[in-house]
């Protein structure tokens, strides 16, 4: 049996309620676990595409990385992504605004420490020198072509890929067993991957880990791609920035308002769809 979108969206609202109300030291480290996760799933994707190449690459790495989020719902974590359907319980008054950016800034520094200390490791311990190089290669390219991005384009583009994120979570909502929820979450990741759509987390890691390898001269014959654009200061505020804001709109308002008006809004519509 499978959850109804109204079971879903009810059922959130204490999901939410509890997430809330957990403990910053809790909150912070099981926000840390879902950044290494999204950031393995990042390592493990760009690596599995640089085996193929191109664009059955891209597709090939597109398969991996609903790692990421597999491990983030099964094994128990908290993702600054997923949480923007916290708009269904602060719309339904049972938490307050207070409580939800309190979520939100608890869980985005958590899964930036998780996400930056993978891109470190991967950097450092050389992981990227597979393929003679053509993995730092890739990763460089990927960062330097994320930080270039105009600022509306990576706005729309996280909208775009937090609608996917957040309707991958709420479809494994309706799965009563792991490999329900699995299957439920595994195509719209897929999608928002080969479309090249902006998520916040995930660049965490991929701008990071850019970063570190451009920085270091093991790499440097492998790398043809024009870094100059490539800063930290581009990645914050050129990449994170509008990325970030575009993931807020897509889950909190193209999914969360959305389905909480449909399903929880008032007493007729909380009754559709059950």
């Amino acid at each position: 049996m499978l959850s109804t979108p109204g079971e879903i969206a009810n059922n959130y609202i204490g999901i939410g309620k509890k997430k809330v109300a957990m403990r910053a030291d809790k909150m912070f480290l099981l926000a840390v676990m879902a950044g290494i996760y999204i950031a393995v799933a990042g390592c493990g994707a760009s690596t599995a595409a640089c085996t193929v190449g191109g664009s059955a690459g891209k597709l090939v790495g597109a398969c991996i990385f609903p790692a990421g989020l597999t491990l983030v719902l099964l094994a128990g974590s908290e993702l600054f992504t997923g949480n923007c359907l916290l708009a269904i319980p602060l719309l339904s008054r049972e938490i307050t605004l207070s409580g939800m950016l309190r979520n939100w800034l608890i869980v985005y520094l958590g899964n930036f420490t998780g996400s930056i200390l993978v891109a470190w490791m991967v950097a450092y311990s050389h992981q990227l020198s597979l393929f003679d190089g053509q993995l730092a290669a890739a990763a460089v390219g990927t960062a330097a072509a994320k930080v270039s991005m105009p600022f509306w384009d990576a706005f729309l583009k996280g909208i775009l890929c937090n609608l996917l994120v957040c309707l991958a979570v709420w479809a494994s909502f309706a799965a009563k067993d792991a490999a329900g929820k699995v299957i439920a979450l595994f195509y719209p990741i897929v999608v928002f991957v080969v479309c090249g759509f902006e998520h916040s987390v995930a660049n965490m890691f991929y701008c990071p880990v850019g970063l570190f390898a451009a920085g270091l001269p093991e790499y440097a014959t492998a790398i043809t791609t024009d870094i100059s654009r490539l800063t930290w200061g581009n990645f914050l505020f050129g990449n994170l920035l509008p990325v970030t804001l575009g993931n807020i709109v897509g889950g909190s308002v193209f999914v969360g308002a959305v389905y909480w008006w449909v399903y929880c809004g008032n007493a007729k519509n909380s009754t559709e769809g059950k």
